[in-house]
């Protein structure tokens, strides 16, 4: 899969933007708070229907307007797709393949693939759980439909019997209630909990000989899904934690309480290891994640780098660039030594400046 085109109209600071991509590594330059990114975002967001950064619709218009267009164009197995994404203040995104309209976001998801990569992953391993969390639902929510639907209901439900738990503060009587709302949970949790194991099992397929090879030979690297359940089933964790939850008013159980632990021998990385190990195991995983996607699509993804290569030092710059060269790739830096000095084959150059993008080659 490549991305052909990106049409952007009132996104951000863009007020007009079109741009043609190589099949292969673009590079846009240029300083800081000119728009870069903006450009990755709008490419993540026409296939995900979600901003990267978590970034609400009414928020992506640009200042003063009241609507903003996406126009990506596609090739699939040498098929074009066109997708037109309208964001809008006050109402729901429109989302449009081949110029029909959809009626539910999640028919888009599959049609295209990315794996994001910003300085922000790279601190994957020493933050919190949530942000390992986020990285399993964003990778499955691309790669299984129903998963994203599972998902979607689970954590409406653990909404609802939060909500539950705290208006019983005034009506006791909706805890006779709360049996019925933990059997919902249960049915979508362990469908989450099983999928999420699995793709734990598949990464640890691919990352431990990456691992490997980026750290010379000196560390192997395994994960495993942490449930916050401990030795107890998910149905059973809700009945004993259920006095805690009423008493604390929300639900302590359950996969939006889980973690990956990443173990290097009998180190356990998260907790003990140097931030040169966490930034290692990070960035196997990432590049693990791009493996695991071609695996599983049976065709490449395209990757997005947000200024990552800054972030990393010259081994772990050339083993990163020397994994990519067989995807399209769009790229964002500062400046172009970086990829001189690696003597990176780049096919197209863009310098964004104050929301505007030249081509230079």
């Amino acid at each position: 899969m490549i991305i052909k085109s990106l049409k952007l109209k009132d996104y951000r600071n863009y007020e007009l933007l079109n741009i043609e991509f190589d099949k292969a590594t673009n590079i846009f330059y240029g300083d800081n708070a000119q728009g870069k990114t903006n450009i990755l975002e709008a490419v993540y967001l026409s296939g995900t229907t979600k901003s990267h950064r978590g970034t609400r619709d009414r928020d992506l218009i640009r200042f003063g307007q009241e609507e903003s267009h996406i126009e990506t164009i596609i090739e699939k197995n040498k098929v074009p797709w066109q997708i037109d994404m309208h964001l809008k203040k006050n109402s729901p995104k429109g989302i449009a393949i081949n110029k029909v309209p959809i009626q539910k976001a999640s028919e888009l998801f599959g049609l295209m693939n990315f794996v994001f990569f910003s300085p922000e992953d790279l601190n994957i391993i020493k933050n919190g759980p949530a942000e390992r969390r986020r990285f399993m639902d964003l990778e499955l929510s691309q790669l299984d439909k129903v998963y994203l639907r599972d998902l979607a209901n689970y954590n409406r439900i653990v909404n609802q019997r939060n909500k539950l738990l705290k208006d019983a503060v005034y009506q006791s009587e909706l805890i006779d209630t709360l049996d019925v709302w933990d059997m919902q949970l249960v049915a979508y949790g362990d469908k989450i909990i099983a999928r999420r194991k699995k793709f734990i099992s598949e990464v640890n397929e691919i990352i431990d000989e990456i691992h490997y090879r980026l750290t010379g030979g000196k560390e192997r690297i395994c994960l495993s899904y942490e449930s916050g359940c401990g030795a107890y089933s998910l149905e059973a964790a809700l009945k004993r934690n259920r006095e805690r939850d009423i008493r604390t008013k929300s639900t302590s159980a359950g996969p939006h309480r889980d973690d990956i632990c990443f173990m290097a021998g009998e180190l356990d990385i998260r907790k003990f290891g140097s931030q040169g190990q966490q930034r290692t195991a990070a960035l196997s995983l990432k590049l693990s994640e791009i493996e695991l996607v071609k695996l599983i699509i049976r065709d490449t993804p395209v990757l997005l780098l947000d200024d990552v290569l800054s972030e990393l030092d010259k081994h772990r710059q050339n083993y990163l660039l020397d994994s990519i060269h067989d995807i399209q790739t769009l790229i964002t830096c500062t400046g172009l030594d970086e990829f001189v000095n690696h003597r990176f084959s780049i096919n197209k150059v863009f310098h964004v400046l104050n929301g505007h993008v030249s081509n230079e080659n």
